[in-house]
């Protein structure tokens, strides 16, 4: 739906893993099978390019839309050693979230997004595309 709308974004993706495993129950009565799904790549995924990116001279700014911490490294290396400014906007899903004190430390500023406004900056539904109408789960 992203490419659909903007062709000239450019969509870098992770994968998710789903796998059973055993976990202990809260109760401590023994064990119980679960679904587990974790993301994968993601984080990796946006260190490397920001890094790739800084390194070539390819940006000037960069601003991150994440509350993870994964990513401080990256951050504190593109900021102090190759001395470019790194913003940090992070999505709030209640009014007491706070941003990662580590991002704070290292980022050149930090701003929340709140959700009236990323209700404001929904693609249309459905995204129209070559091959056919995009539609947004129903769950979404």
């Amino acid at each position: 739906a992203i490419r659909a709308a903007d062709p000239h974004l450019e969509v870098i993706l992770g994968h998710f893993l789903t796998n059973e495993v055993r976990l202990p129950r809260a109760d401590g009565a023994g064990l119980v099978r679960v679904v587990r799904t974790e993301e994968k790549g993601s984080d990796v995924n946006i260190a490397t390019h920001l890094l790739h990116d800084a390194h070539r001279g390819a940006m000037e700014c960069a601003v991150l839309i994440t509350n993870d911490s994964d990513l401080l490294e990256p951050v504190r290396i593109v900021r102090q050693e190759i001395g470019l400014p790194v913003g940090i906007l992070f999505p709030v899903a209640n009014a007491g979230r706070k941003p990662s004190a580590e991002l704070l430390q290292q980022a050149s500023f930090v701003r929340q997004i709140r959700s009236s406004l990323l209700r404001q900056c929904q693609l249309p539904n459905p995204v129209p595309s070559p091959t056919g109408a995009i539609f947004k789960p129903a769950g979404w």
